[in-house]
């Protein structure tokens, strides 16, 4: 495999690593299933997964043009060791403050955005909302995820033009995988307290997971796309 699929996709993985995507879905199917029958519940999620991986595939797609524009092609050693400190500070943010402390899962968000989210999950009835919500969500988390949306365009423009629609889509599912995973998993008959005690049971785990993505991240670039390539 080359440095630059391998990039896309551990990019892709660290994006699905992230939890306001995950969160504000379970936020929704615990205010749908009290309210609709299932089968509007299914429908409510699915649109919003849809507005989620849409938004994200347009976000990368709006990002390879605009590296291919500003650097005419793949950026420059230089500019790729900039994005290594970056990527390591994301890193040490994770670990810090992404999540609050406490026996909860609330993330970083500013009090006022996380209401908002909130209350737009209790209030979601239609799928444009929901896919609106997912929008909301993937944008709200773009402070971590610009970053790996931009190495992974940075990657994908990189490829034969062939593979590069390819690696896009590839990324874009990657990235909401926990997404699609939680939906069968309700489907099957978990109830939303059952995963939300896993999240808080497992939350020391995702914040090192994820924190160490961004890290490794960052050292697979350094050493393969700027120290030898």
């Amino acid at each position: 495999m080359k440095p630059d699929m391998f990039v896309i996709l551990l990019a892709g993985l660290v994006h699905a690593s992230l939890q306001l995507g995950i969160g504000a879905l379970l936020l929704l199917y615990h205010a749908s299933l009290g309210k609709h029958v299932k089968k509007h519940t299914r429908q409510l999620a699915s649109n919003y997964i849809l507005g989620n991986v849409l938004l994200t595939a347009l976000a990368v797609a709006a990002m390879c043009f605009g590296v291919d524009l500003v650097f005419q092609g793949p950026m420059n050693p230089a500019m790729l060791t900039i994005i290594t400190l970056l990527l390591a500070a994301l890193a040490v943010s994770i670990w810090v403050f992404y999540y609050r402390w406490g026996k909860s899962t609330e993330l970083w968000l500013p009090k006022s955005i996380a209401r908002y989210i909130d209350s737009r999950a209790k209030t979601t009835n239609s799928s444009t909302e929901a896919f609106s919500l997912g929008m909301l969500a993937c944008f709200a988390e773009a402070p971590f995820t610009f970053m790996l949306i931009t190495v992974a365009a940075n990657s994908i423009i990189s490829l034969p033009q062939g593979m590069q629609i390819i690696y896009l889509i590839i990324y874009s599912i990657i990235s909401i995988l926990p997404l699609i995973v939680l939906r069968f998993a309700i489907r099957r008959g978990d109830t939303t307290t059952d995963i939300q005690r896993w999240r808080i049971r497992h939350k020391n785990f995702l914040r090192v997971l994820s924190g160490t993505g961004f890290l490794v991240l960052g050292l697979f670039i350094l050493a393969f796309k700027v120290i030898i390539g």
